[in-house]
């Protein structure tokens, strides 16, 4: 007792354990709290050493300070021990037992407590009314909660919460938004938990009603509303609600606020402007956390900016977080999909943990590249040093396969999944196994694959079928492919594309025209093939035909130039998938003006002789600009990197990483 004396002069409080929340009741039961323990220090001091027992008070501190411990049976233990040895619990008594009770969902043991309370004479105050709602709510008997709180004489804050949480955690939403009007001081945690609740629930006019009636919020609040648009999509509005953030009198934005709005552009495809916020948040001097470069080096490897991931690596290491697990899995996937993948096994090898979705990012960085049969090794060192497979692994290994025409070694591997790791095929697997055998020109296979599902198809196999239909010429199959694409989803603009494709590339432009006048009936818009390129840390982009970029003149000129250059060494373009009625000459013209050929170009006028080219494009690259790219690798000398839609293509002296097989 004089210790603990010492340690309340020295501004340790203690603390009753049903105090969830500082209330002025709460700061009275701390006064009280002093009080007792001055009188049994006045009463030790006079009493012979030896002859001090237990009181309620040391058993009730005891029960607190399990409690606090998180020794919650520990807690219930000691309650019955002391009610064997004939004491008669009180008030502070029954409060930590059932907070015990409600941290073990143990519904059985808190309703036994509730009856001892009505059968001993303690009084009924606020904290016991409190400690009962939060028990019933946590276990999962909300009716018994409301009991409780419909014969309460008196509430506070903290019973309106308990209340409110507990229509909330038992899902009854409406129910949990009539107590918050009810309620007169609206809180600010219990708002930011209803708010939370409707932005999970995609509920943001609900969310909004709560966040628009609270009188006070702090920045928890205003990052709950914030990532619950971002969640539901609304992007535009998470903006602007963490721009209102910068206003004077409103809380400052703090770095878990940057890092949902970092992950929120990320998650949308909007790479560039997550890393044009990681800047902002730089200039306003906060300090990120490892989490803030997850999201970072998210958005390089999503926009291929080596150079800007590169110096994300080197904030990393400054900050001492090279060894976390998770900063080494993004670096890795970001190094991969940057084209680099050299340094992504750099990271590999240097970091001292790996978990199974480090090596997952690494098989999956070779699958990308086409590298299957090196996928393939990291999988058996993977299983040499005792790591376990997951479906992830299994989606990279197929993938590898694919990519790498390993028919034979994919077909293993599916078969594997479940006769040696016991892992269930998911629909990632099954559309793998389509592409697998697609490509490889073994269709019927591949249409078994998809018709053998034990679940109806996602659109997503049959997309992979009707691609391969395209490359291999198959009218019939793709006919009967592209009415499982288009009678579900007949705003798939890919499906369309694709077997418009088809039809021309075997000769039925008249059946093409059609399928484009359908598409076009229909106002389904196709997605405009973009490209970008980064050059001295910009990154630029172009479209088919693009003439807003400042340098299109120069642009121009060097596509005239590199024409002539790849026609001498004997380039022919490929016409046959250009669908307008005009004259060859002219469809030669199209085909030079596709966007990666504007990107290639600009690179080569703004970059110095023999430096790399990496561009990136949101479309599978067409086989006339895989073709001319091989060409413009051989007559300039440059290499040249393409990450398309599907896979990476590392263009040099003529040749292509793919072997023409994507």
């Amino acid at each position: 007792l004089l210790e603990l004396f010492g340690q309340l002069l020295t501004s340790r409080v203690m603390r009753c354990s049903s105090c969830v929340w500082l209330t002025p009741e709460r700061q009275s039961c701390e006064v009280l709290l002093h009080q007792r323990l001055m009188g049994r220090v006045v009463e030790l001091a006079a009493m012979a050493p030896g002859t001090v027992e237990l009181d309620m008070f040391s058993w009730n501190r005891r029960l607190a300070r399990y409690v606090k411990a998180g020794q919650h049976e520990k807690t219930i233990e000691l309650y019955q021990e002391m009610q064997q040895k004939g004491m008669s619990p009180d008030n502070f008594t029954f409060v930590p037992v059932l907070n015990a009770c409600a941290s073990l969902r143990a519904l059985e043991a808190g309703r036994k407590v509730h009856e001892e309370i009505i059968q001993s004479a303690c009084e009924a105050d606020v904290f016991m009314g409190n400690s009962l709602v939060d028990m019933y709510s946590k276990c999962g008997s909300i009716e018994d909660a409301c009991k409780v709180f419909n014969n309460m004489p008196s509430r506070d804050v903290v019973t309106w919460n308990a209340m409110i949480l507990g229509h909330v955690k038992c899902g009854q939403g409406q129910k949990a938004l009539e107590l918050f009007h009810q309620m007169q001081q609206k809180d600010v945690f219990v708002g930011s938990s209803l708010v939370d609740m409707y932005a999970k629930c995609g509920s943001m006019e609900d969310a909004e009603r709560v966040f628009n009636k609270m009188l006070s919020r702090n920045v928890v609040t205003w990052t709950t509303m914030i990532l619950g648009y971002v969640k539901c999509g609304q992007g535009s509005k998470a903006l602007e609600l963490f721009q209102q953030m910068q206003q004077e009198g409103l809380p400052s934005r703090d770095v878990v606020s940057w890092n949902v709005m970092i992950f929120g552009h990320v998650k949308y495809g909007q790479g560039q402007k997550a890393l044009e916020l990681f800047r902002q948040m730089q200039e306003e001097g906060v300090q990120p956390a490892p989490l803030t470069l997850v999201g970072v080096l998210n958005a390089c490897a999503s926009v291929v900016a080596l150079e800007e991931g590169r110096r994300a690596h080197d904030w990393v290491i400054k900050s001492g977080w090279d060894s976390n697990v998770f900063v080494g899995n993004s670096l890795i996937d970001m190094y991969a999909k940057c084209g680099s993948l050299e340094d992504a096994l750099k990271v590999f090898n240097k970091m001292p943990s790996r978990d199974v979705v480090t090596w997952n990012a690494m098989i999956g960085g070779y699958a990308i590249h086409g590298h299957g049969k090196e996928a393939l090794t990291q999988f058996e060192q993977m299983c040499e040093e005792g790591v376990q497979p997951d479906d992830t692994t299994f989606v990279c290994l197929l993938s590898a396969c694919s990519h790498s025409g390993l028919v034979d070694e994919g077909l293993r591997f599916y078969s594997s999944m479940s006769t040696v790791y016991m892992i269930s095929a998911n629909f990632q697997h099954y559309t793998c196994m389509v592409d697998l055998l697609g490509r490889a020109g073994r269709l019927h296979e591949a249409e078994n694959m998809v018709l053998a599902m034990p679940y109806k198809p996602q659109v997503a196999a049959w997309m992979a079928l009707l691609g391969a239909c395209r490359i291999h010429g198959n009218v019939e199959m793709g006919e009967r492919v592209a009415k499982q694409v288009l009678e579900p989803e007949p705003e798939n603009a890919a499906g369309y594309v694709l077997l418009s494709n088809l039809y021309t590339a075997t000769g039925n432009r008249d059946l093409s025209k059609n399928i484009e006048r359908q598409r076009k009936e229909r106002s389904v818009k196709k997605h405009p093939g973009r490209t970008w390129i980064e050059v001295d840390n910009e990154v630029h982009t172009f479209v088919v035909d693009d003439q807003h970029h400042p340098q299109m003149i120069e642009i121009h000129a060097e596509l005239k130039r590199l024409s002539g250059l790849m026609r001498d060494a004997g380039y022919v373009p490929d016409t046959n998938l250009v669908l307008h009625d005009v004259e060859e000459e002219e469809k030669v013209f199209n085909l030079c003006h596709h966007s990666e050929k504007l990107a290639i170009a600009f690179g080569l006028i703004n970059s110095a002789p023999g430096t790399p080219l990496c561009i990136r494009k949101n479309l599978r690259v067409c086989r006339d600009c895989h073709t001319s790219t091989k060409f413009i690798s051989k007559v300039v000398g440059r290499a040249i990197m393409v990450r398309d839609a599907n896979c990476f293509h590392h263009f040099q002296d003529g040749e292509c990483s793919c072997r023409d097989y994507w």
